[in-house]
């Protein structure tokens, strides 16, 4: 997949995702080395909770002087945060014991841990309130006039030579989201939903189909996979699906019991019927397969400890279910994994009756398009407004009649 990007965008921007992997940190390092080797030079982090070895690597090792003796930045990070304890974190240059613990390792030099200490960990904040997938449900209003404001103090304390930028991420769907971001002070916005819901998006058809069709109010939280133990929970979709219900069953028996064994016969029953559709123990001998070839040291400790063998089993689902919905697994539509926030009903609400109703007319450059120059369109009215000019109603909305994009 890195290959066929950078192929495809010889010239172009482009950037992979490193997601905070807090129960398997090797496997968010081998994710590190593969964007290094093949030369990836903007990543976005997400889900951190604390900054990690692995993401500092990645930075600092990007650092060098040029021939005029300043400071270049060559792999850029950006952070998607929802929380201020961790937007400081990545707004202040790398935590200067694992620059040394790196230099020690022989994996970056004096002069880039040196270097580290005058840029920031982050080029960019991402602003994520109520997005799909992980969040922290904060409403935008709130978190992002915070986040701006601590980015400014941090700022004035370091005197970076770049500024850090923030932007927001999660119910950015319509032009006056969007507009309504821009006016807070964000630098930029990012749509994620109404994206899945294009042509270019990895999603399955069905799920494309479950996504047009949402309302804002047709999600809900749910485990999620990768911090399950945690008890860290994401978005989906729940319009057309019971996965959050299953994984929030699953989740209730793993905080009830401490193993497999004490889960009541007619529970496990049920749970091999209606969500596994295989016996628990042929899980379990699929999932210890997997795990002896990527992780044996995990699956060691899966044998001596009950709940953590528990845990793993009901993660097979979790992992699952988001690989079915975008296959679009036959015969388990109900158990499609569809990460999604209340974004996608606003946004349907907004293009119902247009051409973009249907999902196979969806282009995400051509919704950009129209996002970006409704808020401009809606700009200008308000500025016209707050000037005196009376408006008629039907000349205060932006509504999008044709595509953006050349035939």
């Amino acid at each position: 997949d890195i290959q066929h990007i950078q192929k495809e965008l010889p010239q172009g921007p482009y950037a992979f995702n490193l997601i905070h992997s807090p129960h398997e940190p090797s496997m968010e390092r081998c994710v590190v080395d593969l964007y290094l080797k093949y030369g990836v030079k903007t990543i976005e982090a997400s889900a951190f909770l604390e900054i990690t070895p692995n993401i500092v690597y990645y930075r600092a090792v990007g650092l060098s002087l040029n021939s005029v003796n300043k400071i270049e930045i060559n792999n850029k990070i950006i952070a998607k945060i929802s929380r201020r304890e961790v937007a400081t974190q990545f707004m202040q240059p790398a935590p200067e014991k694992i620059l040394r613990g790196l230099v020690s390792q022989g994996l970056i030099t004096e002069l880039q841990a040196k270097l580290a200490n005058k840029v920031p960990l982050a080029d960019d904040i991402t602003v994520e309130a109520d997005s799909g997938g992980h969040t922290d449900n904060r409403p935008l209003v709130c978190l992002l006039p915070s986040i701006i404001t601590l980015r400014d103090e941090i700022q004035a304390k370091y005197n970076y030579t770049y500024p850090i930028r923030v932007g927001v991420a999660g119910g950015i769907a319509t032009p006056g989201s969007a507009l309504a971001a821009f006016m807070m002070g964000a630098a930029y916005v990012v749509t994620g939903s109404v994206n899945q819901s294009c042509l270019e998006s990895g999603a399955s058809k069905h799920a494309k189909r479950l996504l047009s069709q949402a309302e804002m109010a047709d999600v809900m939280m749910a485990p999620a996979a990768d911090m399950f133990e945690m008890g860290v929970k994401l978005q989906v979709l729940k319009r057309g699906t019971m996965f959050a219900l299953r994984a929030q069953k699953l989740y209730e028996l793993y905080r009830n019991y401490k193993s497999i064994e004490e889960i009541p016969h007619t529970e496990k029953l049920k749970l091999e019927k209606q969500i596994f559709r295989m016996a628990l123990d042929e899980v379990w001998e699929v999932t210890a397969n997997y795990l002896s070839q990527r992780n044996p040291d995990k699956l060691g400790k899966a044998l001596n400890n009950p709940k953590l063998k528990m845990a793993l089993i009901f993660r097979w689902y979790l992992g699952l279910s988001s690989r079915w919905s975008n296959t679009g697994e036959k015969g388990r539509e109900l158990d499609y994994q569809i990460w999604c926030g209340p974004a996608m009903g606003s946004f349907n609400d907004w293009v119902r009756g247009s051409y973009l109703t249907s999902p196979e007319n969806r282009h995400v450059v051509d919704i950009a398009n129209h996002i970006m120059t409704g808020a401009a369109f809606l700009y200008r009215i308000q500025s016209l407004k707050m000037q005196g000019l009376q408006i008629a109603d039907q000349y205060s909305h932006y509504y999008p009649i044709s595509s953006t994009l050349e035939v």
